[in-house]
């Protein structure tokens, strides 16, 4: 009799098998898999426990790290007591918005249940994040970090980095998501938040009358003459924060899949729901540990003096802990200062990336626009009796059934394809209004901030150009100050109160792609759209609905029970006969399994995360 590890082995052994065969058989690219569960944990990122969101038990979560064209699959266990969606914030999900993870595109992942992501990071590289797109949960946590490596055959445009080091921002409130969501409901302000975090973690107690003993803080140890690279994250709810590190420069090399030019920086303002690298010289003398500091910006209560991010830069020969007053930021309110600083982040047009061609071979300047959108936000107000946020006077409604799914299944009314080039002459309302974008056409938006503070916006599915932005009122003479060689392609950008920012976006990623305010308090409300993209001809590569589809609101009677449903997610199909071929020879193998001595055997072990690159072994 087979014992039941022997065949649980067997059969783990067996489907990476298939999987390697699949992957080998058919030229593919090769797969990484990671297997997460997401639940509350308890933490204590400002001293007091506190329940946040974790992944495998971590705050913040584990690092997705691949390389170009690799397919990721993340098998996702939600353990909350909510629906949940993962989205990947940066990741292009080229012709496959099944996979996106916000409400527009896939029914939430219900309470108990697991649902598995598969995706190909195609034709990028950077750095990005993840976290959970519903209800506010990213205020709770369950964020991580994504690093998409160059292939070996694309040099990187710097000397390959002595470490590679990810660094999380973020605002931090000890309300739960739950609180400050029915806050944000009722119209209530979300005030200054009760700390800065730095991965996870409270400020070091650099002063003993601001911040309390006993609060754990991030210890970032380093070798002294080398270079590290940092990639360092917003991943808060609403605050633009000043990153900098005492006595150390950093020079940025990338931002969001965008190799940049290279600029030394003393600090960088990073807005909600950005990303960018420095590289960071170990240069100084050691004569004692140093600050790495995260600080709020534009903000005039001196309760926010009190609020600050602050880490440690340890060197393996310091003499001693960092002391002395903190390096200093920019004026506070000086919002010149950093629409300049934002104006000077150019992109690397003659270094490589995914591609081994220059990225300044694609000339955006020299393409002609389709379509213009001037896109006006305005602040929370009452619409119908309850607090909205708009653009354009829409705040958007999702519709019980996903927008995939309703143009998948050609369900009538679920959404309108009439969202205004322009701000109406006409009461707010709140409405399921898509921009109908022209498949390969060539977008312009303008971000216009009627808000009293910075947003920030984010484009799924894309990288746009950031051509312009000033202070005053968009006119179509702005376009002459418009950088037409090398704005930056990014997929977030801020917009200043009282100002505007233009974006360029060539829309050859057919789906349904979100854009929305990163701010989660004016998304939480309303302030997204999405632009549906379609080819008018025939695309064979492009994903089909996945398999393990969950189904939701008017398709609700087509979702099978949990246990019947397959984890893992449909890939491009491939050809039958060969399928069959396979399919034979693996039953074939599985026999053999079978007639062996388990006696002989040792049970094959599954990891939470791994990369199936070269043939896998059997259990011995």
């Amino acid at each position: 009799m087979l014992s039941a590890s022997y065949l649980c082995s067997s059969c783990v052994s067996f489907f990476f098998i298939l999987l390697w065969l699949l992957n080998g058989c058919f030229g593919g690219d090769p797969y990484v898999f990671y297997d997460w569960t997401i639940s509350y944990v308890t933490a204590s990122p400002l001293g007091d426990k506190q329940q946040v969101i974790g992944i495998n038990g971590q705050f913040p979560g584990p690092i997705l790290n691949v390389t170009t064209n690799w397919n990721v699959v993340v098998n996702v266990k939600n353990d909350l007591d909510e629906p949940l969606l993962l989205t990947w914030n940066g990741v292009q999900h080229r012709k496959n918005s099944w996979q996106d993870g916000v409400l527009g595109t896939n029914c939430p992942i219900p309470a108990g249940w697991n649902w598995t992501y598969q995706f190909q990071v195609k034709d990028q590289i950077g750095s990005f994040f993840y976290f959970p797109s519903l209800d506010f949960q990213r205020a709770a946590g369950g964020y991580g970090g994504i690093i998409i490596n160059n292939r070996d055959v694309i040099p990187l445009p710097f000397a390959v980095p002595d470490g590679d080091i990810t660094i999380f921002i973020s605002d931090w409130y000890t309300k739960s998501h739950k609180k400050l969501r029915k806050d944000v409901e009722n119209g209530v302000d979300l005030g200054v938040p009760d700390g800065i975090l730095i991965n996870g973690l409270g400020p070091y107690r650099y002063d003993a009358a601001i911040v309390p003993d006993g609060i754990p803080y991030q210890l970032i140890n380093v070798e002294p003459g080398k270079t590290y690279r940092l990639r360092v994250h917003n991943v808060g709810i609403s605050t633009s924060l000043n990153f900098r590190i005492q006595n150390h420069n950093l020079l940025l090399v990338e931002t969001e899949g965008s190799y940049t030019v290279q600029q030394n920086y003393t600090n960088m303002d990073i807005h909600v729901g950005q990303s960018f690298s420095f590289l960071v010289t170990t240069d100084q003398n050691a004569s004692s540990d140093y600050y790495i500091v995260a600080s709020p910006r534009f903000v005039n209560s001196s309760e926010w003096n009190k609020v600050t991010g602050v880490a440690i830069l340890h060197y393996s020969n310091s003499l001693g802990p960092a002391s002395g007053p903190l390096p200093d930021p920019p004026n506070a309110y000086d919002t010149y200062f950093s629409m300049n600083q934002a104006r000077s982040i150019r992109w690397n047009v003659s270094a490589g990336a995914a591609r081994p061609n220059p990225q300044g071979s694609f000339k955006y300047g020299q393409i002609t626009v389709t379509d213009v959108y001037v896109i006006l936000n305005r602040p929370a107000e009452l619409i119908e009796g309850k607090w909205r946020t708009t653009l354009n006077g829409i705040s958007y409604l999702p519709p019980s059934t996903p927008l995939m799914l309703a143009q998948q299944f050609n369900i009538p009314g679920a959404y309108k394809l009439d969202f205004p080039y322009k701000l109406m002459s006409r009461a707010p309302k709140v409405d399921t209004s898509l921009i109908n974008g022209t498949y390969k056409g060539f977008m312009e938006i303008i971000f216009q901030n009627n808000d009293t503070t910075v947003q920030s916006y984010h484009m799924d599915g894309y990288a746009f150009f950031v051509v312009g932005m000033d202070f005053g009122v968009w006119t179509e003479n702005s376009r002459g100050t418009y950088n037409k060689w090398d704005g930056v392609a990014r997929s977030t950008t801020q917009v200043f109160p009282g100002a505007w920012t233009a974006i360029l976006v060539y829309l050859d990623n057919a789906g349904i792609w979100n854009l929305r305010a990163e701010n989660l308090d004016t998304w939480y409300l309303g302030q997204e759209v999405y632009v549906n993209v379609i080819n008018p001809e025939i695309d064979k590569s492009a994903p089909l609905l996945p398999d393990n589809a969950i189904y939701c609101g008017l398709l609700s009677s087509l979702q099978k029970d949990q246990a019947q449903r397959i984890n893992f997610s449909g890939a491009p199909s491939v050809v039958d006969a060969s399928i069959t071929v396979l399919l034979a020879f693996v039953i074939a193998l599985f026999s053999y399994l079978i007639s062996l001595d388990p006696a002989k055997k040792k049970g094959a072990v599954y990891n939470k995360g791994c990369v199936l690159l070269n043939p896998p072994k059997l259990a011995n």
